[in-house]
């Protein structure tokens, strides 16, 4: 069975029409990249995705495990397994990562209903291995963090809520090279059998360290182009300009 299946998708915020007919399956275990230009559609499809209330679907949908999701809140669609790491996390000063963590663990996996002891020993364990220092625990979320730790507390909230599908928003912007390898080290550790990632980003650079099954070309809100990991490097090279031209 498919996870995440998206058929003729077409999407408008207010009176803009975003995403027009956008078509992708991934299976579960799979890795899918989508790639394009400034204002091509992608963080758009990654927040319709997660259940955004700004966009309008105006024909098409979203299946998740063969069931279509297009009515479900983004917290209904996470505990459904979905997971979207942002491409600017916000600061919450005041509200512990630790605290936070916890309650939004509980609530995905309310059948566990993790005590404060109990998280706190799966905490040190998923930072430990994700190579996170542990002392952040106890900090506001994202409180005065770099954009690298940002990025690196958003895998680390990925290894802690186990879902289904990871969805990473541009996750790579803004980071040297240090945190991209740290970042990229993280993503490959959650991968798994039944675990899928959906990776968004305009460069190749992540994808030298997160090697996706297949990789997509996102221009004027639609998958223009698909093919395996090497699409990247060919993009890299060439740009994205001559697949304009191939859509006209």
């Amino acid at each position: 069975m498919k996870l995440l299946e998206i058929y003729n998708l077409n999407v408008k915020a207010g009176n803009k029409h975003i995403l027009r007919g956008v078509n992708l399956s991934m299976r579960p275990g799979e890795t899918h990249a989508i790639m394009g230009p400034n204002g091509s559609g992608k963080s758009t499809l990654a927040s319709v995705i997660m259940g955004h209330p700004g966009y309008a679907i105006t024909q098409g949908g979203v299946r998740l495990n063969g069931k279509l999701i297009n009515s479900l809140d983004p917290d209904e669609r996470a505990r459904k397994g979905v997971f979207l790491s942002f491409q600017y996390p916000s600061e919450v000063p005041g509200l512990s990562i630790e605290h936070f963590l916890r309650n939004a663990f509980n609530a995905i996996h309310p059948q566990n209903n993790l005590s404060v002891v109990e998280f706190h020993n799966r905490f040190l364990t998923a930072a430990n291995q994700l190579r996170i220092r542990q002392d952040l625990a106890g900090r506001g979320l994202n409180e005065g963090f770099s954009g690298g730790e940002k990025k690196k507390l958003e895998i680390l909230q990925l290894a802690l809520l186990e879902p289904s599908l990871g969805i990473l928003d541009e996750t790579d912007s803004g980071l040297d090279i240090d945190a991209l390898k740290t970042v990229s080290a993280g993503v490959n550790a959650l991968r798994t059998a039944k675990r899928s990632f959906l990776v968004i980003t305009h460069y190749v650079r992540i994808l030298k360290y997160v090697k996706p099954d297949w990789v997509h070309v996102m221009i004027d809100g639609r998958i223009v182009l698909s093919g395996d990991w090497k699409l990247a490097h060919q993009i890299e090279k060439r740009g994205y300009d001559w697949l304009n031209v191939k859509k006209k």
